[in-house]
């Protein structure tokens, strides 16, 4: 259930020139932080300003790829130079949702507010399920069916097509089942934890007694 997601490592080699070059250049990962909401905003305006159409879509690719780009960067460059802090974290993780946020902006032009409303608080559960987890002790869950990358490939399909209503129903109805998948996967990653846990140490015990 990974999805688009296990492209990641595809992705971030393919950055490795980059990220070295900012590194040495001492560029901060927050400013790729910000740098990335900058592009999501400006995706949303693409969405908001620019006729649907193929032109419009390449727009929003291009502007979402750069976003994705500065959210696999300003962690990599944070752990190559020694910048990595536990703020960094809750900065990079305000950064996506603001990013996702900048983006439904955009469709508030293009499309009910209720349907984005519904769209914007269903995007989150996901990241909610997630943090909840990792806050719990176990290993942050990742991917899809609709994790972020496919919500912005969704995105792209809104710009390229102009169907509005029916991308953003389709994402909202994809994050909650994602979040739900997520849900699962966590529960069966503590459950398990919690066995090991409370198995006892039997090398521990004979070496007492």
């Amino acid at each position: 259930m990974n999805g688009l997601y296990s492209l990641k490592p595809w992705f971030a080699a393919r950055l490795a020139l980059v990220r070295r070059g900012l590194v040495e250049r001492g560029v901060g990962p927050a400013v790729l932080t910000w740098a990335g909401v900058g592009f999501g905003a400006a995706a949303g305006a693409a969405i908001a300003l620019l006729p649907s159409g193929a032109a419009a879509g390449v727009a929003v690719a291009a502007l979402l790829v750069a976003r994705l780009a500065c959210a696999n960067l300003d962690g990599g460059v944070a752990r190559e130079s020694g910048r990595s802090t536990r703020f960094g974290f809750v900065v990079n993780e305000l950064g996506d949702r603001l990013a996702e946020f900048a983006v439904l902006a955009g469709c508030l032009f293009v499309a009910p507010s209720g349907v984005v409303l519904a769209a914007a608080l269903a995007a989150t559960l996901p990241s909610w399920v997630a943090l909840a987890g990792a806050a719990a002790g176990g290993e942050r869950v990742q991917g899809g069916p609709v994790g972020k990358t496919e919500r912005c490939a969704l995105f792209v399909v809104l710009a390229a097509t102009g169907a509005a209503v029916p991308v953003l129903v389709l994402m909202a109805a994809g994050s909650l089942i994602t979040a739900v998948v997520r849900l699962v996967r966590v529960a069966r990653a503590l459950s398990e934890a919690d066995e090991t846990s409370a198995e006892p140490d039997y090398a521990v015990a004979g070496a007492v007694s």
